[in-house]
């Protein structure tokens, strides 16, 4: 992997990922860009304990654009883009409509492929691995930044999810705080330390393999399961068989097998419905332990199991799970497809 780090117009990050080593990334970006203003301001919430982010400025972020005016296909003649070069493999830059930046975090786009009019799916086992690579690296890049304490790497794929520029691309939060999910999972584990003396996520996914049930599919160093107490229709967690905190410490075997079994997942995931039916909304999103904060949680940081979770909104054909009363006032989810159905409908349309 080669990477080249350079600026945008208005003093924004650039970075290009690629596999050749000879690859040269000198274009300029020649775009009249005002400077980069922000409004984003974290607030504590006094009765449920967590953070809201309020960015204002976002109201005017670019909002689903013709393919042509596209901001992340590479530059052409005449069209100047958030990707100076013609071409590119892996691509990620600051967000110009941060949801957190300066002292509240930093948001980052990663854009998977140049293809428009791709999706993560059709990337080939070596594309998905320089993508893992990004992540990695982007990963321990925003972690030494002082404001940050987590990072989270994640996809949102389909209108139907909220995403607002169809070309295929992920985001990546580095967040100041501990997020509220992260904090429930840290609780739960140092809960069950504290009273069986094991690693819960050890014993979660000791469980799943032992029941079998669930299990979607597993290589020599992944496995993926539909979770028991599954929250969305089709939902699968992919663990790696090693316990480890984050991304920077996989081992080769397992970066290596990774795009495997991941390009697989989204591939089912997209034959879910059927054969005619438009691809699968999705959010993938990796799980990672925070960089900081551990002080009197009563586990370590290496106690936590990195994970990634990918999930889809759609319930059916034609129809979508929205969070109603029950799931958005309360927070209690109802789930229409029983955990067992969904992981045995994810089994039947592979290699179809």
């Amino acid at each position: 992997m080669k990477k080249t780090a350079t600026r945008l117009a208005d003093g924004r990050e650039l970075i290009y990922y690629d596999l050749r080593d000879d690859a040269v990334r000198d274009t300029p970006d020649r775009r009249p860009l005002p400077e980069v203003a922000t409004a984003s301001e974290v607030r504590h919430d006094p009765l449920l304990g967590d953070r809201v982010v309020i960015a204002s400025h976002r109201q005017t972020r670019t909002y689903h654009p013709p393919a042509d005016a596209c901001p992340l296909c590479p530059s052409r003649p005449g069209r100047d883009s958030e990707i100076p070069a013609d071409d590119y493999d892996v691509a990620v830059f600051e967000n110009r409509f941060p949801s957190l930046a300066g002292d509240s975090g930093r948001c980052e786009v990663v854009c998977f492929t140049p293809d428009h009019r791709a999706s993560f799916a059709d990337l080939t086992e070596e594309r998905a691995g320089l993508v893992l690579d990004a992540w990695t690296d982007r990963t321990a890049a925003l972690s030494r930044r002082p404001a940050v304490e987590q990072v989270f790497c994640f996809e949102n794929r389909g209108a139907e999810i909220g995403v607002t520029l169809g070309h295929p691309h992920g985001q990546i939060y580095a967040y100041p705080f501990t997020t509220p999910r992260t904090e429930l999972m840290l609780r739960s584990l140092a809960a069950h330390r504290e009273r069986t003396g094991r690693n819960l996520f050890d014993d979660v996914v000791a469980d799943e393999r032992a029941d079998g049930r669930r299990i979607v599919l597993e290589g020599e160093h992944w496995t993926a399961f539909v979770p028991r107490a599954a929250h969305w229709p089709y939902e699968v967690h992919l663990y790696p068989r090693r316990r480890v905190p984050d991304l920077l410490a996989l081992d080769d075997a397992a970066r290596t097998e990774f795009p495997q079994l991941y390009l697989e997942l989204l591939r089912r995931f997209d034959r879910i419905f059927g054969a005619g039916e438009p691809p699968t909304p999705y959010i993938s999103a990796w799980h990672q332990a925070p960089f900081g904060g551990w002080e009197g949680r009563g586990v370590d940081r290496a106690d936590f199991a990195l994970h990634l979770e990918l999930f889809t909104i759609r319930r059916t054909s034609g129809k979508l799970k929205f969070l109603a009363g029950s799931e958005s006032g309360m927070n209690v989810f109802i789930n229409d497809v029983p955990p067992e159905a969904a992981a045995e409908r994810l089994r039947e349309v592979a290699n179809q």
